[in-house]
């Protein structure tokens, strides 16, 4: 479980594919305190599992299907991602309740300014829309935000500078995939 809360910005070291799995190293520092092997850490919003730990990386075994179904498929040496340890109880939760595993992939139609924020337009496939709810918490890359707003297929989320200036978001722009994952509130409240 995790809060969308990003701890800091890793950077893509490696990615060795072998047999329908691909090992990503990715280079950190903060997360690396206080972690062991076989712990998780959202990377993108997706729930990794630590296979090794150095000094300055952290190595992750990541499935066919994940590479598919999230935006880690697209990822290159040298790209940034967002990085969160797992909760630990008692720990404060100053995002959402996030939990790791992806919905689906969004697509960020527009990028704009607005009353001095990012705002970012984002798409999903409709048959999301019923877990999309006006002021209702989203993660984006594992970034825990706020619905501004919706409408057919598209979300809108405000992002405050320091966020643009901490996550993936700064990045990002038309054209660009995000993982999404939904509310777990929404989605029980709007299941069958």
């Amino acid at each position: 479980m995790f809060t969308g809360i990003i701890e800091e910005l890793g950077t893509v070291k490696d990615i060795i594919k072998r047999q329908g799995i691909a090992v990503f190293q990715v280079k950190a520092d903060r997360v690396l305190e206080d972690i062991q092997i076989g712990g998780s850490i959202a990377v993108n919003g997706v729930c990794l599992t630590i296979i090794e730990r150095n000094r300055d990386y952290l190595g992750f075994e990541v499935m066919a299907e994940t590479m598919k179904s999230t935006n880690l498929g697209q990822a290159k040496v040298s790209h940034k991602v967002n990085l969160e340890r797992a909760l630990k109880v008692g720990q404060r939760l100053s995002g959402h309740f996030v939990t790791g595993h992806v919905d689906c992939i969004g697509l960020v139609r527009k990028r704009t300014h607005r009353a001095g924020n990012l705002c970012f337009e984002i798409a999903v496939s409709q048959e999301f829309m019923k877990y999309v709810l006006a002021k209702g918490s989203i993660a984006v890359d594992g970034i825990s935000l706020t619905i501004a707003g919706k409408r057919a297929n598209l979300f809108t989320v405000n992002i405050i500078p320091h966020t643009f200036a901490n996550t993936t978001l700064g990045f990002k722009g038309p054209s660009e995939k995000v993982n999404i994952e939904f509310d777990i509130l929404a989605k029980r409240a709007n299941a069958g």
